[in-house]
């Protein structure tokens, strides 16, 4: 006898949830996004959700930095960010790295754990689209150019553009 009310009521439950389904789903998708709520939502996990890849305990960010959407590759070291560092969109800071010299699989898995990490201190500039190649240090209030390569040093206080990323201009430093 139970088993004959549990079918039944299944098979209500199943109909009302494929009527519903049907009928108003289309609808309050619409809605949704006639209020601008999933316009929202996508933005917000495009714009400004990070991805770390590889182990986070190896990322700091400080509390008042800002990084968007940025790519942390942990692979080969560690990534350190300071105060009031800000990124524009599509940021990528690599520690990772394989051996050129093997082949297939071999070269897939042949990389260092650590030895290439990134240290950018406080007050730095990331704009858009730039990608950072461990092992380097930007320096304090620096500014790295839109869609530059970063590999190796950045001195503090300097503006840096171009693949890979030169001094183009010092910064004057307030009195």
């Amino acid at each position: 006898m139970y088993k004959i009310i549990e079918n039944y009521l299944k098979s209500k439950v199943e109909s009302w949830i494929k009527y519903y389904m049907e009928n108003n789903l289309e609808d309050s998708l619409k809605e949704f996004i006639s209020q601008g709520y999933l316009d929202q939502r996508i933005k917000d996990v495009v714009l400004t959700q990070y991805i770390v890849f590889g182990d986070d305990n190896k990322l700091q960010l400080s509390p008042s930095c800002v990084v968007n959407n940025a790519l942390f590759n942990l692979s080969s070291g560690n990534i350190s960010v300071g105060d009031y560092v800000f990124f524009g969109h599509n940021v990528s800071l690599i520690t990772g790295t394989h051996n050129y010299t093997k082949f297939g699989l071999e070269r897939m898995e042949d990389f260092p754990e650590k030895g290439n990490d990134i240290f950018i201190e406080e007050g730095v500039w990331i704009a858009s689209n730039v990608t950072v190649i461990g092992p380097c240090q930007i320096g304090k209030h620096s500014v790295v150019a839109a869609g530059s390569v970063v590999k190796g040093n950045i001195p503090s206080y300097h503006v840096v553009a171009g693949i890979p990323a030169k001094a183009i201009k010092e910064i004057q430093v307030p009195d």
